[in-house]
């Protein structure tokens, strides 16, 4: 009689629990498992590519959890972003279960990739690509309801998304009256009340995670903009991302400008104050030297190019 290993026990049970997909996806490894789902890492044969499957962890044929997770497809389908993953396919598998095969994501949380930027400015430039990605979202009606630095991957060259739409609800409905979603700490109080919620929601945990990136010695004025999206009261808050990325722009230009007034050697000007229009058109160090058209380089970036700053204000388009 021959007896497995422990180690050899263990891969037969996870090579069982293994989803029996379409013969063209090849299962690679476990990517991530959620309430009611688990995503796989597959190898895509006939296209010789490696792509994400995300599949339910019981049958659910006519069941909410089969509904949520085709609406998630739906929405994600919707939603043409370059920070949201796009979706190749939908089905039902053999044995019931709902799956959608979506881009693979390689890449770290936003907590963690910002702790290897040691420069608050790189970390405020990595989250103004978070809320263009939000941004984007609201201006098509959909509310994420689970924004989290863990929702949030940043990958390679630059490449960030917001992942896990599976509690997102559009303006079309679907959002269930009581059902409590989110992540603690990055819900709004009324969210966390199951209460109805909008956009103002999403701003909430905005807040929350500008707050994670800011570190113990934020300048007040960013404190502020991170209180404010944190506001008790929806009211009270930014009445949408491009506002709070309004004032986020301001913060940025107005810091530019002090610091190329100083690399001129001029007293350093105070920064503008928050929700006040600015001479967002201007360049930002008109006499700095180079080639013309490309203004001073501040902390390694360009501060503006061909007379207008690179940070614009966050629409919903592209």
């Amino acid at each position: 009689m021959t007896f497995l290993s422990d180690a050899a026990l263990e891969r037969l049970r996870a090579a069982a629990a293994w989803p029996l997909l379409p013969q063209r996806y090849t299962p690679l490894r476990v990517v991530g498992r959620g309430g009611s789902a688990t995503v796989y890492a597959v190898r895509d044969v006939s296209l010789d590519r490696d792509v994400a499957v995300k599949v339910l962890d019981v049958p659910d044929r006519a069941g909410q959890a089969a509904e949520r997770l085709t609406r998630e497809a739906r929405i994600l389908a919707s939603l043409d972003h370059p920070g949201v993953v796009p979706i190749h396919e939908r089905g039902t598998l053999e044995d019931g279960r709902a799956f959608y095969v979506m881009k693979l994501v390689n890449g770290r949380p936003l907590d963690e990739a910002a702790r290897a930027l040691p420069v608050l400015e790189d970390r405020l430039a990595l989250y103004e690509r978070v809320l263009d990605i939000v941004a984007f979202a609201h201006a098509h009606g959909i509310v994420h309801r689970d924004l989290s630095p863990a929702n949030v991957l940043a990958g390679p060259y630059g490449a960030v998304f917001v992942m896990d739409w599976g509690a997102a609800f559009s303006g079309a409905g679907h959002e269930e009256d009581g059902v409590v979603v989110g992540t603690p700490g990055f819900m709004a109080p009324e969210q966390a009340d199951g209460a109805r919620v909008d956009q103002r929601a999403d701003v909430f945990a905005l807040g929350a995670m500008l707050d994670g990136l800011l570190g113990p010695d934020a300048p007040a004025a960013l404190r502020a903009v991170a209180a404010k999206a944190q506001a008790p009261a929806a009211r009270e808050r930014y009445a949408d991302v491009p506002a709070l990325a309004d004032d986020l722009r301001r913060y940025r230009q107005g810091r530019a400008r002090r610091v190329c007034r100083a690399a001129r050697g001029a007293t350093a000007a105070p920064l503008p104050p928050l929700r006040t229009p600015d001479s967002s058109g201007a360049r930002l160090c008109p006499d700095a030297g180079g080639p013309p058209g490309l203004a001073r380089s501040v902390g390694g970036r360009v501060a503006a190019q061909g007379g207008r700053p690179t940070l614009n204000r966050v629409t919903g388009g592209q």
